[in-house]
C-alpha cells in the first residue's frame, strides 16, 4: 500500500506565529513553509513509525540526514510533525534487525542522529524519551557502527552499500554517501555527476565529534555518568583530531588526500562549519570561520553559503548541484555554529540575506514553492547535477529550515532550552517584532517587542534571558518597558 498524506488542513493555530512588521513577505514564506512540509507527514504500513516525515525523493526510500535535518524545524509544533519519532524508522532497521518496508538509502549518511536528538529535547524536554533512547542504545551503537563497518557492506534494509572507513588518518567516504553529491571536494565527477572521492573528509570526522558532544550532553542530562565521561573523552580525541585538517595558511578547514603524505585538498565549502558546530574550534578559529562568511569572495556576498567559494574554478553562477548551489540545511548548520560561538551577529546578517533570497526566488519564479537549492547570484532555483534542469520543487524536507527554523532563531533571536524552562530572545533592529505561541516544554510563549516596550504573556513559570537580562516570569500577563 502507498504512503498516504494527512487527510484533513493543518491547523495553523497550533504553530509558533512568528511577528516581523518589517519583512511581511518572510512571514508569508514561514506559513507557506508549513504547509508545504504538511504534504511531507505520511502514513505507511509495515513500519517502525507511521506517522513519519518524508523526504521528498521517492515514497519507499528514507534517507538518514535528510531526516535528522528536518527534525530541526519539526521541534517548534513536536504535537504535528513527527520528526523525532521519524528516527525510529532507522534505529531498528539498521541494529536491531527490525523489518520495515522502507528501505534507506544510504546507511553511512552523515551520523546526525545524536544531534538531532539533543537538539529536540531542548524543544521538548522530554527527559523520559532520551534516558528510553540511551538505555537502548542506538546513538551509541550507531557511533560505534560508523567507525566499524567495512566498506562495500549492503545491509538488508538498505539500497546502496556503504563506503566510510575508518583509518588512522581519517574517514574515507564516497561524495553521494556524504549528501554533497557532485562536490568539487573530491575531484572529478562520474556516473550522474557525483564525485570520486579519493580524500580524507573532514566533516566525517566532525560529524563523529558532534555525535560524541551530544550523546555526552544527553547522558548529563538523564544522569548517565559514565556514560556522559566516556562519549566526553571520544569527543576530546576526535577534536584534537579534527587540528590535522586545519590549515593555518589559509584559517580553514580543508579535506586532505588519502595518500601519504595527505596533502590538504585546498577547496573551501561550508563543510568547514561542521568542527566550529562540534566544539572543535579555538575563538581564534571561530573568527576565522566567521571571516570566511563574511568575505564575498569565498562564503559570503549578497547570497551567502554558496556551496564552493565564489573564488573556486568549480564554482557555478547557476549552482549546479554542490557546485555552487546553496542549500538550506548547510546554511542552518553554519549559522547554528556561528551563533553558539561568539558570532551571532554575522548569523543573524546571513540568515536574513538567505532568506531575502529565497522569498524573491518564492515570488519571482513559478512554481511559486520552496526549492531543493537555491542558485547563488540571481533569484532562482539551482541547476541539478546537469546543469540544465532544475532541482526539486516543494522541497520542505529540509529547504523548510530557512524559512521557519532560521527565521525564529536567527532573524528573530530565540533560543529555547526546556531542560532549563529558559527562553534566550535577542530582538533586533526597528518595528514589531517577536513570536506568539513559541513552545518551551509544556510552556507556551508570547512575546512581541515594539517601540522600547515588550508585551510578554506565559501559561507556566518559564525564564526569559532578554538581550542578556535574566527575568523570572510567573503565568501571566507581563508588560516590560525602559
Amino acid at each position: 500500500m502507498p504512503p498516504s498524506r494527512p487527510d484533513h488542513r493543518l491547523d495553523l493555530t497550533r504553530l509558533p506565529e512568528p511577528v516581523l512588521d518589517a519583512a511581511p513577505d518572510l512571514v508569508a514564506l514561514y506559513w507557506t513553509a508549513w504547509e508545504t512540509a504538511w504534504t511531507h507527514v505520511v502514513e505507511q504500513a509495515g513500519v517502525p513509525r507511521s506517522p513519519y516525515m518524508d523526504e521528498g525523493f521517492d515514497p519507499d526510500v528514507i534517507w538518514i540526514w535528510d531526516t535528522c535535518l528536518m527534525t530541526h524545524f519539526c521541534k517548534y509544533a513536536p504535537e504535528d510533525f513527527p520528526g523525532i519519532e521519524s528516527l525510529q524508522n532507522f534505529y531498528g532497521p539498521l541494529h536491531d534487525g527490525a523489518p520495515s518496508a522502507l528501505q534507506i538509502q544510504h546507511p553511512d549518511n552523515p551520523p546526525l542522529f545524536a544531534w538531532a536528538e539533543e537538539e529536540y529535547v531542548r524543544h521538548t524536554g522530554d527527559l523520559e524519551h532520551v534516558a528510553r533512547l540511551l538505555d537502548a542504545g542506538y546513538l551509541q551503537r550507531h557511533f560505534a557502527w560508523f567507525d566499524t563497518v567495512a566498506p562495500r557492506t549492503v545491509l538488508p534494509v538498505s539500497v546502496m552499500p556503504t563506503t566510510i572507513e575508518r583509518r588512522p588518518e581519517g574517514y574515507r567516504w564516497g561524495a553521494i554517501q556524504s549528501g554533497m553529491d557532485n562536490t568539487p571536494r573530491a575531484g572529478e565527477a562520474t556516473w550522474y555527476g557525483n564525485s570520486r572521492g579519493g580524500i580524507l573528509w573532514l566533516d566525517a570526522l566532525a560529524q563523529q565529534a558532534l555525535s560524541a558532544q551530544s550523546i555526552a550532553r544527553l547522558a548529563r542530562l538523564v544522569d548517565r555518568p559514565a556514560l556522559a565521561e566516556e562519549y566526553e573523552a571520544r569527543h576530546a580525541s576526535l577534536c584534537a583530531e579534527l587540528q590535522h585538517h586545519w590549515d593555518d595558511e589559509d584559517q580553514t578547514f580543508y579535506d586532505r588526500v588519502e595518500t601519504a603524505p595527505f596533502p590538504f585538498r585546498r577547496v573551501v565549502t561550508p563543510a568547514a562549519y561542521w568542527p566550529l558546530l562540534a566544539g572543535a574550534c579555538s575563538p581564534e578559529q571561530a573568527h576565522a570561520l566567521a571571516d570566511l562568511l563574511a568575505d564575498p569572495g569565498k562564503l559570503g556576498g549578497p547570497v551567502p553559503w554558496p556551496s564552493v567559494a565564489r573564488d573556486d574554478p568549480a564554482f557555478r553562477a547557476d549552482g549546479q548541484y554542490w557546485r555552487g548551489g546553496v542549500w538550506v540545511p548547510l546554511a542552518y548548520m553554519s549559522a547554528r555554529a556561528l551563533a553558539d560561538h561568539g558570532h551571532a551577529g554575522l548569523a543573524r546578517t546571513a540568515s536574513r540575506a538567505l532568506l531575502d533570497h529565497m522569498a524573491a526566488t518564492w515570488s519571482g519564479c513559478s512554481p511559486q514553492t520552496i526549492w531543493e537549492a537555491y542558485a547563488p547570484v540571481e533569484a532562482r532555483p539551482a541547476t541539478d547535477k546537469d546543469g540544465r534542469t532544475t532541482v526539486r520543487p516543494a522541497f520542505c524536507g529540509w529547504s523548510a529550515l530557512g524559512p521557519i527554523s532560521m527565521l525564529i532563531e536567527h532573524v528573530l533571536g530565540f533560543r529555547v532550552d526546556a531542560t532549563a524552562q529558559t527562553v534566550h530572545w535577542d530582538p533586533d533592529g526597528p518595528g514589531r517584532q517577536g513570536i506568539r505561541r513559541l513552545r518551551c516544554g509544556p510552556a507556551t510563549l508570547d512575546a512581541v517587542a515594539e517601540g522600547g516596550e515588550v508585551v510578554l504573556d506565559t501559561d507556566r513559570s518559564i525564564t526569559l534571558v532578554l538581550s542578556g537580562c535574566r527575568i523570572e516570569l510567573d503565568a501571566g500577563h507581563h508588560v516590560l518597558s525602559p
